[in-house]
């Protein structure tokens, strides 16, 4: 365990974030599930903004968001 007062506030930012960093994705996952069973194209853009807010806080990688973005037009915007 972490002797130093900075080090023990290093522990709670960090369980805080992966907390904050967790919902996020998670959320966005969820919406991606009800995105593909709905195929709304209201909610579309939505999802993709959320994927892109996921890759601007380095939640996730750019290029996972970029896959990610391709599969859901694929399957939204052409069906």
């Amino acid at each position: 365990m972490a002797n130093h007062l900075s080090s023990l506030k290093r522990i709670r930012q960090n369980h805080t974030r992966r907390l904050r960093n967790k919902y996020a994705y998670k959320s966005t996952k969820t919406a991606i599930k009800k995105l593909l069973i709905d195929k709304n194209k209201k909610q579309y853009s939505i999802v993709i903004s959320m994927i892109d807010k996921l890759a601007k806080k380095n939640i996730i990688h750019v290029n996972k968001a970029s896959r990610l973005k391709k599969k859901l037009s694929k399957k939204i915007l052409i069906s």
